[in-house]
């Protein structure tokens, strides 16, 4: 998965229900459609939420 030029290698197969990740980035609303394009072919549901975290600001995105 590619945010802001950034490469993240996430194993989606070990991303369970109730696990997080935070991806940080400065334009969110690109972020998002990044992130749910992936998440689309996979056919993985998620919740976003933009957050601030030890002062960064980002995306958190629970899975479902």
């Amino acid at each position: 998965m590619k945010v802001e030029n950034i490469s993240y290698q996430v194993n989606w197969q070990k991303f369970k229900p109730g696990y997080s990740i935070f991806v940080p980035c400065v334009n969110v609303r690109a972020a998002k459609e990044e992130v749910m394009v992936v998440l689309r072919r996979l056919k993985i549901k998620v919740v976003m939420k933009v957050v601030i975290e030890e002062g960064i600001k980002g995306l958190r995105i629970w899975r479902v």
